[in-house]
């Protein structure tokens, strides 16, 4: 049921950020950032466990103070999910985080100062095995830079970021992950695709300030979608002026379309028109509603009416199409049984859940067999 994406990745160097691999032949891994004050442990914990609890690989949290840092400690022992510390300016803040436990540091080493002080962090990184994310936004680029260009340009981008590379090149450390964010669709992926071919680290993907949920995921899957299908990304964020919970699930989505990762339903559903024999957009608002908790892959066709729904149901796990005066349900691409609309999302949710049981049942026997 599950086709293979016809995506050729680009090979790069593969990096851990805690558990997670990134890079090589690694899935690509799907982030968020935390939006609630690092200082406010509890909230920033219950945070980080719903963007857990909806898959989230990795997780990025600001910490601009040393204040913030003692916190990120008590943050770091709580959860589970890999923690990457957003650091600027400050090496002390580095060095520390260091100390309690991060995962990944984000950390310009041409915005540290002194070369002792970029030695200092990259000598701490070496030491814990912890990887740095050079991180170039079109916001805020060098003065330099901004008056060779003139503007934001994917040049200006990459020079940036492999100046910063040069940093970790002279200090021999290679174990890092690059950034060339712009809130542009066409100067972010102009400048990942530059960088893509000069370097061998793996590229953290993002088109930054991309706006709220609606505008912003649209932005975001049409750049994001672009590089991927070039085999272009290692790992993406999807930045929005929205719940972090919706960044991952958009995240997730994309990578869902282009075949590079499966978690969750994905859903095949008509658009309905007046053909349909039950309310389509009502049935899939509320099967999606209560599958949301569902990470196991699973494709499930709504088709509201008999001209394309039983084609499309023979190619799904489940499938359900519209019929007069019964619809009819399809598993493993064989009908199965009739229903009635009234008890359609009741029959279609259970359905759904025994399919992933017994997919949960397989997997684990089949661990247990080695």
């Amino acid at each position: 049921m599950h086709q293979e994406s016809s995506v050729k990745r680009r090979q790069s160097r593969q990096i851990s950020v805690g558990k997670v691999k990134v890079g090589g032949d690694a899935p690509i891994s799907v982030q968020s950032m935390t939006n609630t004050e690092t200082c406010d442990v509890e909230a920033t914990v219950a945070q980080i466990r719903r963007l857990e609890a909806v898959g989230a690989d990795i997780v990025r949290v600001s910490v601009p103070s040393m204040e913030a840092a003692e916190a990120f400690g008590q943050i770091r022992r709580q959860v589970e999910v890999p923690l990457v510390a957003d650091i600027h300016f400050d090496y002390r803040i580095a060095l520390r985080v260091a100390e309690l436990g991060v995962d990944c540091l984000r950390i310009n080493p041409g915005n540290i100062g002194r070369e002792d002080r970029v030695r200092a962090v990259v000598d701490a990184a070496r030491h814990h095995g912890i990887p740095i994310r050079i991180g170039v936004n079109a916001g805020s680029l060098e003065k330099d830079l901004q008056k060779k260009y003139g503007e934001p340009t994917p040049e200006a981008l990459v020079e940036s970021a492999l100046r910063h590379v040069e940093h970790l090149d002279r200090l021999d450390f290679q174990d890092f992950k690059v950034s060339v964010k712009a809130s542009d669709v066409f100067m972010a992926v102009g400048a990942y695709r530059l960088l893509a071919s000069q370097i061998e680290q793996p590229l953290h993907l993002g088109i930054t300030e991309a706006g709220g949920l609606r505008s912003g995921t649209v932005k975001s899957a049409v750049g994001l979608g672009m590089l991927l299908a070039d085999g272009i990304g290692d790992t993406i964020r999807v930045s929005l002026a929205a719940d972090p919970v919706e960044e991952i699930r958009v995240g997730y989505d994309i990578l869902k379309s282009l075949r590079l990762r499966s978690r969750g339903i994905n859903f095949i559903a008509c658009p309905s028109c007046s053909r349909q024999n039950f309310d389509v957009v009502k049935t899939m608002n509320e099967l999606e509603s209560r599958l949301e908790d569902v990470l196991t892959p699973l494709d499930v066709a709504v088709i509201g009416c008999v001209v394309n729904g039983p084609g499309e149901a023979k190619e799904v796990d489940i499938g359900l199409t519209g019929g007069s005066p019964m619809n009819l349900i399809y598993r493993g691409g064989i009908p199965d049984s009739k229903v009635d609309n009234a008890h359609l999302v009741d029959t279609l949710e259970r359905m759904i859940r025994d399919k992933i049981a017994q997919k949960q049942a397989l997997e684990a026997n089949t661990i247990a067999r080695g």
